[in-house]
């Protein structure tokens, strides 16, 4: 496996990235970057009325991952990131457009910043897409009972997953290996862990 690698985890909204990054951050001894979830102030407010904050909400996103991402260019050791910052133009900002949310003018500025961002970032040596159905993702949603995701709009995360499939079919610049998560808990099932993990280092090689 190559030395310090940089990995990032991606996944629909509940799939169980942050588990999973955890967990393999305690494996490898990785260091560990998260997104800004619970503290992020457009939340509330975006699963209300996305159309009103698709924009101010999907700028907080990547400034924070951008912000992640030059720690990271500056760290030492091996890293491992909870979704990384070409989901949020590539799925989530590109989704919010395509669904009517985002205007093309607010969709036109995003790609722009992205762009002049992105050219001054290291990219991730693998991505580990966490795949699951829509409705093994809306089951994981209910479960965690998070009050901000309450009101969330099924068809949302229908069309982020065909998003995010599409993206991980045919993405050409980033490496992507993918697992399917229908049938996995990672808190019973560490021999399927184990396996995962062997399939993460060959690709690490």
């Amino acid at each position: 496996m190559i030395k310090n690698p940089f990995v990032g985890i991606a996944g629909n909204i509940g799939v169980g990235k942050t588990t999973f990054t955890k967990n393999l951050a305690e494996k490898y001894n990785w260091l560990e970057y998260y997104e800004s979830v619970i503290d992020n102030p457009y939340l509330d407010d975006f699963y209300i009325n996305m159309n009103r904050w698709s924009f101010n909400l999907q700028v907080y996103f990547l400034q924070h991952r951008f912000e992640s991402q030059i720690k990271i260019s500056n760290d030492n050791q091996g890293v491992i990131q909870d979704r990384t910052i070409y989901e949020d133009v590539e799925i989530f900002a590109k989704n919010l457009h395509m669904m009517g949310n985002m205007s093309n003018r607010d969709w036109k500025t995003y790609n722009n910043l992205f762009n002049n961002m992105v050219q001054f970032l290291k990219k991730p040596d693998l991505i580990i897409y966490l795949k699951a159905s829509t409705d093994t993702i809306l089951s994981r949603i209910r479960k965690r009972n998070r009050d901000f995701e309450k009101n969330i709009n099924p068809e949302y995360i229908y069309q982020l997953n065909k998003s995010y499939n599409n993206w991980a079919k045919n993405e050409k610049n980033l490496k992507i290996v993918t697992f399917e998560t229908d049938h996995f808990n990672i808190f019973e099932d560490e021999k399927q862990f184990l396996e995962m993990c062997h399939k993460i280092e060959d690709c690490l090689k």
